[in-house]
């Protein structure tokens, strides 16, 4: 019976669609389509049962897929068994890292691309979005979160604090009541996340500042506030290690509207004997550390908001 066939229907099994499944093994759709009826062929039986959101696994596949479970492990088990000199040549295949979307494209996308071009044989997958990305669906193979996993068999560590303030543009400020203290802020339209599609509470910081009376601007997307923070739309708290550093923006409150999150990354725990789980796994706890100064920004360093 052919292996590859088998692992494509592990992935679908996993994945519950023919796109999630492609992705992870890097083929297209039709590839994996292909290699499923292949199989089903093989097998004389359907193993999935097509539905409007995916593929469901019949009676039939659900009995198979212990026994391709267990292979799969073995095949880990020879990776991990292989000789000194296939590891010495660098760890090699893909690695998915899902992440916020500030943190993925500021901070973690050069260092990134900079492991890759140490281990040529390792190919990133950098899932930089505004939204919570899940082990269990496989989704990525490493994701770094603002909450900590609390079930499943997965390995955690916490990667790192980050500073996020209340910001303005420069100009905006310069034209507007000046805040000297909270209620100073009703004066102020506000950016800020679209409530009812927040991912995660920990991105929840205005009520405890001042609920605004009126939002200019709200976007799933930081990097949407953060541009509408530099056009002179109104105020929002942002990362430090983006907003600090562009020097059209001051600081809001300085020592006041500050808040603190963490950013927590997590692995399955049964893919953490993997080379290149570990060497991008390890890769990023360094990042974590090097970048503290970055992420938790010196509060004297920063411009302030005019006076």
């Amino acid at each position: 019976m052919d292996w590859d066939n088998l692992r494509y229907f592990l992935e679908l099994a996993h994945t519950g669609t023919l796109a999630a499944a492609a992705r992870r093994t890097g083929v297209e759709h039709t590839t994996v389509a292909r290699r499923i009826h292949a199989l089903e062929k093989q097998m004389g039986t359907p193993l999935f049962a097509r539905e409007a959101t995916g593929h469901r696994l019949t009676e039939a596949g659900r009995q198979l897929l212990p026994a391709v479970e267990a292979m799969a492990g073995a095949v880990q088990g020879v990776e991990r068994a292989a000789p000194a000199n296939a590891a010495a040549s660098g760890p090699s295949g893909l690695v998915r890292v899902g992440a916020t979307e500030g943190f993925g494209t500021q901070i973690l996308a050069p260092h990134l691309a900079r492991l890759t071009l140490q281990h040529p044989g390792l190919s990133i997958d950098l899932l930089a979005l505004p939204r919570m990305l899940h082990l269990s669906r496989r989704e990525a193979d490493i994701v770094i979160s603002l909450e900590r996993p609390k079930r499943g068999s997965v390995i955690v560590t916490k990667l790192a604090d980050y500073t996020l303030r209340l910001y303005g543009q420069r100009e905006y400020l310069a034209r507007r009541p000046l805040v000297a203290k909270r209620e100073d802020l009703r004066h102020h339209a506000f950016i800020s996340y679209v409530d009812d599609l927040l991912f995660t509470k920990e991105l929840q910081f205005l009520d405890q500042l001042y609920p605004p009376e009126r939002f200019a601007l709200r976007s799933t997307s930081v990097t949407a506030q953060y541009e509408a923070v530099r056009a002179g739309a109104g105020l929002a708290v942002l990362p430090a290690f983006l907003a600090d550093r562009d020097p059209i923006l001051a600081r809001v409150l300085p020592g006041e509207a500050e808040f603190t999150r963490t950013f927590w990354m997590s692995m399955p725990a049964e893919a953490k004997h993997l080379a290149r789980m570990q060497a991008v796994w390890g890769f990023l706890k360094e990042v974590g550390a090097s970048e503290t100064a970055t992420l938790v920004a010196n509060r004297a360093a920063a411009p302030r908001a005019p006076r």
